[in-house]
């Protein structure tokens, strides 16, 4: 599984993400960065890609598909530094690969 990292989230998330087994890119790196969400998600579902992002649109499309659609993981802890970030990632880290393998269309992080 591959995963794409929305603009909210820093680029060092996806960094982190990679050095920890889980193959990242960033929205800035293959040029979506300044695209609508729509746009974002169909990159993501024809290259199956789970989208790891802030905005809620992508946890209300996820929702609202039938059939095959990207997963999304739903990023719900506040503004905070990344050093924060990184840390909770850290911590849910074997559970969000038990998660994601599991086939869940939204998983939340708090």
């Amino acid at each position: 599984m591959k995963l794409l990292v929305d603009n909210q989230l820093p680029m060092a998330l996806a960094r982190f993400l990679t050095a920890h087994g889980l193959e990242s890119a960033h929205v800035q790196d293959i040029g979506l960065d300044s695209v609508e969400d729509r746009v974002i998600w169909q990159y993501a579902a024809e290259n199956d890609l789970v989208i790891v992002t802030k905005d809620e649109d992508f946890q209300a499309f996820a929702n609202r598909q039938r059939g095959k659609s990207p997963q999304v993981i739903w990023v719900r802890i506040g503004n905070c530094r990344k050093v924060a970030l990184l840390a909770v990632f850290s911590k849910i880290l074997p559970e969000l690969r038990d998660l994601l393998i599991s086939g869940q269309p939204v998983i939340e992080i708090r």
